[in-house]
């Protein structure tokens, strides 16, 4: 059955001090599920993960369970690697399950470097997360003290490390090979693919990289078994989803919900809606790097096939006998991202948004891929020109322009983390922004020179 709007798997411990330590996370039933996990075949957690519908939770939404499908089977050495280097502006979801609940992300990497065959995991962390990397040091070393890592654990000649690794803060991390490459010293970018980290990852070797929030759902998986945990999701969704949810709403946070609740349930029922009693304008669904959606679009669940382009799914089910019909494949042309939800009422300046993300992403270029490097500044100097009233003619075809020629032209995904969320304002807001370049000076000149040509 899915998941009720009251059901927690991974925030439980929100909230509760006690569960940071050791002693008050195993009294609340923290790593049993090893004991039960050491019993298995590593290949059955890998089968009860692949059975679950676990998707990364770091943004695209990949089967956690196929990606761990991807390791040579012959493979030596392997490495797991928890990304915790959140960065997306919007998303702050890991920073709390690090800082509520370290153990039970340490549980959650301990089993899969079980089932993985890896015997040392790192967690990279961002630098500027002092408060959680502090807790997450703290709970580390506890769980060396109780003999959860280390040499021979629980008795079956399974050794286990695992190193805390702190980012420098650049954005750019957040993606997996340039990950890969900071936590070798290296600079921070990315690689071409293929081949894949599961292939060729850490120091040359086999790694998986999974987000904080989907290594902390492993535990229950292993506990309750990876059928329970797809009926509790919806379609190819399995689980609960965490939200942050920013903006204009009464009651922003961070929330877990299930995977069939609409946007617009989101805004009105769990958040109590918009101040003021405005109206909803836009949604940012996952972090703001992905399209928005506009006010027509909040009643589609929050699932991640949802609110992609995918022809082949035609409805899923959001509750017990409720469907919802994807319309043969609806394009939306949007992603669940990394849950980073922001909403903006009907007094926003659309341009103005636009051009503060835009100037983010070209601060955060790495500059290696040209389309991104140049790309993303000139998105971000035209949008900004626009957005003070400076426009000029033609600007905002320009945009439409520029953005194109960085989609699918970079090595890893930022070009299209500035380029995807310029397209999608450009095709559902277009009016403001034509309406802004009305107003500049160099606009009313030319509408001015064509009147007396004509």
């Amino acid at each position: 059955m899915p998941a009720s709007r009251g059901t927690k798997v991974v925030t439980k411990n929100f909230g509760n001090e006690a569960a940071k330590a050791i002693a008050g996370y195993e009294s609340l039933g923290g790593y049993a599920s090893l004991k039960k996990a050491f019993s298995m075949k590593p290949q059955e957690i890998t089968d009860e993960v692949k059975k679950s519908n676990l998707r990364g939770r770091g943004g695209a939404g990949f089967p956690a369970g196929m990606k761990w499908g991807f390791l040579p089977k012959d493979a030596k050495t392997v490495y797991l690697v928890c990304n915790a280097d959140e960065s997306e502006p919007g998303t702050c979801k890991d920073r709390e399950l690090i800082y509520w609940d370290p153990h039970q992300l340490i549980e959650g990497m301990i089993a899969s470097s079980y089932a993985l065959g890896c015997h040392h995991a790192y967690i990279y962390i961002r630098g500027e997360m002092m408060r959680e990397v502090l807790v997450l040091k703290q709970a580390v070393d506890e769980a060396y003290s109780r003999g959860y890592l280390g040499k021979n654990l629980f008795g079956t000649g399974f050794d286990l490390d695992l190193t805390v690794h702190r980012g420098a803060g650049a954005y750019i991390c957040g993606e997996e090979t340039s990950l890969l490459n900071s936590l070798e010293g290296k600079r921070g970018w990315p690689r071409l693919k293929p081949p894949f980290p599961a292939v060729k990852g850490l120091f040359g070797e086999p790694t998986i990289v999974n987000n904080v929030e989907t290594l902390s759902n492993v535990p229950h998986i292993i506990q309750n078994g990876g059928q329970w945990f797809a009926d509790l999701g919806v379609g190819k969704s399995g689980g609960t989803r965490i939200l942050c949810v920013s903006g204009h709403v009464n009651r922003p946070g961070v929330f877990e919900l299930p995977m069939g609740i609409t946007t617009r349930e989101l805004i009105f029922d769990v958040c109590e809606g918009v101040p003021a009693g405005r109206k909803v304008k836009a949604v940012i669904p996952g972090g703001s790097s992905m399209p928005p959606l506009n006010e027509s679009e909040l009643d589609v669940p929050i699932e991640f096939d949802a609110l992609m382009t995918d022809p082949r799914i035609k409805e899923v089910e959001v509750s017990p006998g409720v469907k919802f019909d994807m319309g043969g494949g609806r394009t939306l042309r949007t992603m669940a991202g990394s849950g980073g939800v922001v909403v903006m009422d009907d007094s926003t300046d659309i341009v103005a948004a636009c051009a503060r993300i835009m100037r983010f992403y070209a601060h955060e270029s790495c500059g290696q891929c040209t389309p991104c490097r140049e790309g993303s500044g000139w998105l971000a100097r035209v949008c900004t020109r626009l957005a003070e009233g400076n426009g000029k003619p033609g600007d905002v075809d320009l945009l439409a322009s520029i953005a194109h020629g960085i989609a699918g032209n970079t090595i890893c995904a930022l070009g299209d983390a500035a380029a995807w969320p310029m397209l999608g304002f450009l095709t559902k807001f277009r009016s403001d922004f034509e309406a802004k370049l009305a107003l500049s000076p160099a606009a009313k000149a030319a509408t001015e020179a064509k009147r007396r040509i004509a």
